[in-house]
């Protein structure tokens, strides 16, 4: 389902310098038709309160669709953005790592739909969300 040269560190060497690699999120995992990735629990990812902010599992789990997403396009022709994303914080977690595993709902033409499930290292569910990604045209020069 992904692009065939697609690896992991190519995909990880895409994130530096970006918001990702600033939270230490990291793809850890190429599946046949999903991709797991990890991000930790520490002074980065925190709400005031010393748990998992939400808007972390957020960046997380976009994070995942929209490399998902692109992995199963041609780049020299298209490009995936997010359109919209929910996200349903079950459980909260104060340290170690979160683990996300997104999978397809839907990949189609112009739109694709990606799950994500984020679980502590207990694989106990603290955050699922779902993202919608569009799939864009490039501008051919």
């Amino acid at each position: 389902m992904f692009h065939p040269k697609a690896t992991l560190e190519i995909i990880n060497q895409m994130s530096k310098n970006t918001l990702v690699e600033h939270l230490g999120i990291e793809v850890t995992e190429l599946g046949k038709d999903y991709l797991i990735g990890k991000m930790p629990v520490d002074h980065r990812t925190h709400q005031p309160l010393g748990m998992l902010h939400g808007g972390a599992s957020v960046v997380l789990a976009e994070t995942l669709g929209s490399i998902a997403a692109t992995l199963t396009v041609d780049p020299q022709r298209q490009y995936c953005v997010g359109l919209d994303i929910n996200a349903n914080h079950i459980k909260s977690v104060r340290s170690g790592f979160v683990y996300g595993k997104t999978t397809p709902i839907h990949v189609g033409k112009r739109t694709q739909v990606w799950e994500i499930r984020i679980e502590n290292e207990e694989k106990e569910l603290i955050c699922i969300s779902r993202i919608t990604m569009a799939v864009l045209d490039k501008k051919q020069e």
